[in-house]
């Protein structure tokens, strides 16, 4: 299938485009500044190159008047034919006029409608003469004018003669656009020298990126490894090191649901089985109804508890992915949760306490509800009736602290190594029932995803062990 026109339009622009575009136009540009520059300057040497030929044209004029008489008064002859003139014609491209006035400004020769010199600054010129150039017109079309003045004596007196010799301009503009077409025609072939040379610059330094995608188009659904530099540019690199991270956090994602549907379908197998022998127990009436009943409750809140634990430990991972967390006051949130356990500790006969100071974290307030409910859920379920359970929360220094202290049976050091592990078992309760030991697991993710620490430690009194010491620490968000 073809793309649209209009996404092609939208379609992000090339590098190679992009390098295009920007060296070509400014140096486009600066061509075309330049042409018209450098025909300035053809021009100006066309000029000077042709203007030593109306010199000579004016000299030879000068050379062939002469001083006669008029009633006694001097007067300016010129015995001069424009066939003289031919031999300063560069070709036929280019004509030449001329007009010679005597001393009282009488036309002598020439061109009587060539018009008069045109009053102006002298500006300097490289001749020994006394010659002035500008542009000027005759005939409706631009010549170059050229004015000499060039005393004249003779046996009847002397003066000032002025001649004016005026060139039209095809030659020198022809000359001018030859040099600047040669000039042009090499800046053409420097262009294009430049384009093709960011063409293949581009060609072979995109080659990585090239082989880069080529190298993950052709990796199987499942390999999630980490891409090999090799001989990858340094400026890819960066690109590198980000897909790596994202490879390695898709990595872990996957890791993570796999291990999720794998305890799940391993964990629940065992209530589901026990729940469908209980009523199959049930039915065939090899126990009461009432005691039936009672076994699939607790075979039903059982499973219903592992199954909140497993979702909540799957939704754990979503702390590590959620961007920065909301600011929240730990202490409030422990008041809550301690206020919806009340029931349970009732039911536990225990002595409670809980002293509590403002303080605050940053973290998601459902994540501080799971990890302090797990944490009463456990020490609730191993103190023993009649016994102490306080609940503290403060600020010690740059750390907010949780402390949740009970009178229960502690942590055996076999237990120790793997407590914080998934479905590693957990001490029984005060009843003997055992839990999943998915609390401790859910508690050791939330903590470390929020940048804390846990411990569990036995309190000992003369030697022996009268309880558990559980502590969170949390980075503190001082006001």
């Amino acid at each position: 299938m073809k793309p649209s026109p209009r996404r092609l339009l939208l379609r992000p622009p090339s590098l190679r485009g992009q390098l295009l575009v920007g060296i070509l136009l400014p140096v486009l540009g600066f061509v075309v500044l330049n042409a018209a520059s450098l025909y300035a300057q053809a021009l100006q040497a066309a000029d000077t190159a042709y203007d030593r030929t109306l010199l000579a044209s004016a000299k030879a004029i000068g050379e062939r008047l002469e001083v006669g008489t008029d009633g006694g008064a001097p007067r300016l002859q010129a015995t001069l034919e424009y066939s003289a003139l031919e031999a300063f014609e560069a070709d036929n491209r280019s004509r030449l006029f001329y007009k010679v006035s005597g001393f009282g400004g009488e036309v002598v020769s020439g061109f009587e409608d060539l018009a008069p010199p045109r009053a102006g600054r002298d500006e300097p010129n490289p001749y020994a003469a006394l010659v002035r150039f500008y542009d000027d017109e005759y005939r409706g079309e631009p010549v170059r004018m050229a004015v000499l003045l060039q005393p004249v004596a003779g046996p009847a007196g002397q003066g000032m003669a002025t001649m004016q010799v005026a060139e039209t301009l095809e030659l020198r503009r022809t000359l001018a656009r030859a040099l600047l077409l040669q000039t042009l025609w090499q800046q053409a072939l420097l262009v294009a020298l430049i384009a093709f040379v960011v063409v293949a610059v581009v060609q072979r330094a995109t080659r990585p990126v090239r082989a880069l995608s080529q190298t993950l188009r052709e990796r199987d659904e499942d390999d999630l490894s980490p891409l090999t530099a090799g001989d990858t540019p340094r400026e890819l690199q960066p690109v590198v090191d980000a897909t790596n991270a994202l490879l390695a956090r898709t990595a872990r994602l996957l890791d993570h649901q796999k291990r999720f549907v794998r305890d799940a379908s391993h964990q629940l197998r065992t209530p589901l089985a026990v729940l469908k022998t209980q009523v199959q127990s049930a039915r065939r009436g090899d126990v009461a109804p009432a005691l039936a009943l009672q076994e699939i409750a607790q075979t039903v809140d059982g499973a219903t508890e592992l199954a909140n634990q497993m979702l909540a430990l799957a939704k754990v991972e979503q702390l590590r992915h959620q961007g920065e967390a909301p600011l929240v006051d730990w202490s409030a949130t422990v008041r809550a949760v301690a206020l919806d356990v009340s029931a349970l500790i009732a039911d536990a006969g225990v002595d409670f306490e809980l002293h509590t100071e403002p303080v605050t974290v940053r973290a998601h307030e459902w994540a501080l509800r799971e990890l302090t409910r797990n944490l009463l859920h456990n020490a609730i379920r191993h103190s023993p009736r009649g016994g102490r359970l306080a609940v503290h929360v403060e600020a010690v220094s740059d750390e907010a602290r949780l402390h949740i202290e009970d009178n229960g049976p502690g942590i055996a050091a076999a237990q120790r190594e793997h407590l914080f592990q998934p479905f590693a078992g957990s001490l029984p309760d005060a009843t003997g029932h055992e839990g999943s030991g998915l609390g401790l697991a859910i508690c050791r993710e939330i903590v470390t995803a929020l940048g804390g620490r846990i411990d569990l430690d036995n309190r000992l009194q003369d030697g022996r062990t009268v309880g558990l010491d559980a502590c969170v620490a949390l980075p503190r968000i001082k006001a």
